[in-house]
């Protein structure tokens, strides 16, 4: 009789995400955006626009580096969405 070797169990995959948040919300209008890996809730229309369109610019950059969300180092990420930030 042959004895198995207990596997090990699987490390939880590791799961990364982006939430923005807007605060200057003044006009009553409950803005809401996701995606696959981010959420973005609040803000005024151009708050809101502006966090949204960073969010899509970062994971054009992270596609075009060929890094996933959850493989990228969060000081490189920083000058990701800062340079993605619209002016």
């Amino acid at each position: 009789m042959s004895k198995k070797k207990p596997q090990k169990p699987k490390p939880p995959a590791v799961r990364a995400g982006l939430l923005g948040v807007g605060l200057d919300n003044e006009d009553g209008h409950k803005r809401v955006t996701t995606g696959e890996q981010f959420a973005i809730v609040g803000g005024s229309e151009e708050t809101h626009g502006r966090m949204t369109e960073t969010v899509i610019k970062t994971f054009e950059e992270l596609k075009h580096r060929g890094k996933p969300l959850q493989k990228v180092d969060p000081e490189e990420l920083a000058e990701i969405i800062h340079r993605s930030t619209p002016r």
